[in-house]
């Protein structure tokens, strides 16, 4: 099987791969403006504009806001179908992601359910985030 397709870290990026390597979801938040977090990384607020944004851990916890499950064989992701979805971060921004430890039903994914995020390392470079279901 070949291997799957894995992001290019920028600088602008960086951060949040970093993150993800060490185990840590990263998102950034405007300190000119509102302070609220967002997601995809990048160097300005996407509210005002302004370049004094920080870097801070996020929580990890999410609920799954939206998915698909692909039915469609992938040469970099095995004949079994798997979720790709969107989950909202308990801080606010939404993220596209694959939600795995479950089974890749209707039924186990259920909107709204509470899950948290889970690292799988790619190369020695990128760790993937990806959403499991929490516990309780």
């Amino acid at each position: 099987m070949p291997p799957r397709m894995l992001p290019d870290p920028t600088p602008e990026t960086r951060h949040f791969w970093d993150g993800c390597r060490e185990g840590e979801l990263r998102l950034q938040r405007c300190t000119a403006c509102d302070g609220q977090a967002y997601f995809p990384p990048r160097p300005f607020c996407p509210n005002c504009g302004s370049r004094a944004v920080e870097v801070f851990p996020a929580s990890g916890k999410a609920v799954l806001w939206s998915y698909v499950i692909n039915q469609r064989p992938r040469p970099d992701m095995g004949p079994d179908p798997y979720a790709i979805a969107v989950v909202k971060l308990e801080e606010g921004p939404q993220m596209m992601t694959n939600i795995v430890g479950c089974p890749q039903t209707p039924e186990a994914l259920q909107l709204d359910m509470p899950l948290k995020v889970t690292f799988e390392k790619q190369t020695d470079d990128i760790t993937l985030p990806f959403f499991t279901p929490a516990e309780g």
